[in-house]
This record gives C-alpha cells, structure tokens and sequence, in this order.
C-alpha cells in the first residue's frame, strides 16, 4: 500500500502561487499554516 500524505502537495502548490503572483504571499502561507494546522489535529 501507498502512503500518501497531502502535505507535500499543499507546498508545492503554494510555492506556484508564489511565484505566480508574490503578493499572494500572506494569504498562501496563513492558508498552509491553517491547513497543516488542522491535518495536525485531526491526524490525517
């Protein structure tokens, strides 16, 4: 079985973000940070 964990892809898609458009920088890493914190609590 893979294991497979969503974190990874969560950076790499707000690193495109980034890059594309670098005034989306706050807003991309508030939304990582909230998202990783919530897989974090909810152990997915």
């Amino acid at each position: 079985m893979v294991q497979f964990s969503i974190q990874p892809v969560i950076a790499l898609i707000a690193g495109i973000l980034i890059l594309v458009r670098p005034s989306l920088l706050n807003y991309v890493v508030a939304i990582y940070l909230i998202v990783i914190g919530v897989l974090g609590l909810v152990h997915f």
